[in-house]
């Protein structure tokens, strides 16, 4: 039982509980002994839009209606500062928008032993009221808090957040990035090399492909031999509708927890359809595990042990629960995170040279195999995927809900309220970051002359958290950045890319940032 499991493991959890609130107790006891926070002004005094005004941003004409999120987010920081206040509507907390790097060590540093941040609503309700005879009471890492999210993390972070763990999944990974190269083979233009506009399409199939050979060591199909299946199509169709439903109901005003709305009801069916679909494969993979009498479990040579046969070993339904959240969770974060890349690599032809040039050293032909150990010193590469992140970043940030009050930007914020660290708006703000609108992979090479460095607050490690930070960091991080890694350097070691046409606008802030213009890439073979 996972309770038997997790008595084993608490003894870890207690020791860095213990490391964590002493760290929460010395900050907490600094900000009482400073003055700062009798001296704050109250909580009542935050500027921000009323409830009325904040309707008419999401209405037609409105703020949020007719420019970008990151765009309107800067807009309200001129009007109320660098902290102000989204009221909250319809049953949504109120949730307080900081821009000021300042702050973010300080709600880090008091962010307690279990991390708190807001649920995803129509999530918990399906799991909780709407399926519970599937979930049966497992919820899940993203869907939990407080110490049943602290034991479940235990339980995971073995797994999915040692690097080296990460790393064994190199082979899996290159197989399906093989397939997708063959793919972008297949749908050029034979005269203009050109890929479809929908080309989004097949960055997000490699990346629930990816996921899915993770999760279960299971192949889809999905980016050529099953593409076109019913269900490869249904599965696609249901990811796509899961972002833009939970734009709706998550983020804009919705009255969905007083009366059932049409969109509520998608909602739930778009759910159900990937949780059968996801359940089926998890199925077919534990019954490969119970018929494994030798123990063995992965049965092509050199690929390692899937996630879910790992996590069988502690429950077998926290193991199918956790694969089926990193199969909902993953796909369009990861793409989204690649279709930006490559804009920013193919309109930057000199940066992408350099990047050539550093894979040429480790993969000398076209066909040469990535391994762990030549992948060990690749720093222009990873600079060149960071510095993609911070230009076009999927979220303004994370969340977090901290157990104690604090002081931020002057004012006193009482504990639970809902505080987002907007570091990926500031990290494209002139003020922190010098040209902020340029693509420049060398600010974050170490001891680099050319390199444009950060300034002021940037300085401050919390600033760049693209991933979170602390415990409560994205579980995948490691996932994530291992498939950019052997993506970027496949597709960059096998051709020059090029988008001849303008980027402006590239992305839509939905639930997250995706791609809104056609992905017209230019892929011309590399003779070298």
């Amino acid at each position: 039982m996972l309770s038997r499991h997790f008595r084993e493991i608490d003894h870890q959890s207690r020791r860095y509980l213990c490391a964590t609130t002493a760290r929460t107790y010395v900050s907490q006891v600094q900000s009482k002994t400073d003055g700062s926070m009798e001296n704050a002004r109250p909580y009542a005094e935050v500027p921000g839009p009323s409830k009325l005004e904040l309707i008419r941003l999401f209405m037609p004409g409105g703020l949020f209606a007719k420019k970008g999120f990151f765009r309107a987010i800067a807009e309200m920081e001129n009007r109320y500062g660098p902290l102000f206040r989204f009221p909250g509507i319809f049953d949504k907390p109120e949730i307080v928008i900081d821009l000021n790097p300042s702050d973010y060590s300080i709600i880090f540093r008091n962010e307690g032993p279990w991390p708190d941040r807001r649920t995803f609503d129509t999530f918990v309700y399906h799991r909780e009221k709407h399926r519970p005879e599937f979930f049966q009471g497992v919820d899940g890492i993203i869907s939990t808090s407080g110490e049943k999210w602290a034991k479940m993390r235990t339980a995971v972070n073995p797994i999915l957040m040692q690097p080296k763990n990460a790393k064994l999944y190199l082979n899996t990974l290159s197989e399906i990035n093989n397939e997708f190269l063959e793919r972008i083979r297949d749908i050029r233009d034979p005269k203009t090399l050109e890929v479809p506009g929908d080309f989004n399409d097949d960055i997000n199939r490699l990346a629930f492909e990816g996921i899915a050979g993770i999760a279960l060591n299971t192949r889809l199909g999905l980016i050529r031999n099953n593409r076109n299946s019913d269900e490869s199509k249904t599965i696609m169709k249901a990811v796509r509708s899961f972002f833009i439903l939970s734009e709706e109901l998550e983020i804009k005003p919705s009255i969905w927890k007083y009366v059932g709305t049409p969109k509520f009801y998608e909602m739930m069916e778009t759910l159900d359809t990937l949780t059968d679909i996801c359940n089926k494969y998890i199925n077919e993979a534990l019954v490969r595990i119970e018929h494994d009498s030798e123990g063995n479990l992965t049965s092509e040579e050199g690929k390692e042990k899937s996630v879910l046969e790992k996590l069988v070993r502690v429950d077998k339904k926290f193991a199918v629960v956790m694969a089926l959240d990193m199969m909902m969770a993953g796909i369009d974060t990861t793409s989204s995170t690649l279709a930006g890349l490559l804009l920013c690599i193919a309109k930057n032809p000199e940066k992408q040279q350099k990047l050539f040039e550093e894979i040429k050293r480790i993969l000398p032909k076209k066909e040469s195999q990535l391994t762990i150990e030549n992948m060990q010193n690749l720093p222009y590469m990873r600079a060149c995927i960071k510095e993609g992140i911070r230009y076009y970043p999927i979220l303004p940030g994370t969340v977090r809900r901290l157990p104690t009050d604090v002081v931020l930007s002057g004012y006193r914020i009482p504990a639970g309220t809902d505080i987002s660290i907007s570091a990926n708006v500031v990290m494209n703000d002139k003020r922190y970051v010098p040209q902020p609108d340029k693509y420049i992979p060398e600010r974050w090479l170490r001891n680099d002359q050319s390199a444009q460095a950060l300034e002021g607050h940037t300085s401050n490690p919390f600033m760049y958290v693209p991933f979170g930070f602390g415990p409560r960091s994205c579980v995948g991080k490691r996932i994530v950045n291992l498939e950019l890694e052997i993506t970027l350097a496949r597709l960059v070691r096998n051709f020059h890319i090029e988008f001849n046409y303008p980027a402006e606008n590239a992305f839509a802030m939905k639930f997250m940032s995706v791609p809104q213009i056609p992905l017209r890439f230019k892929f011309t073979e590399r003779n070298e």
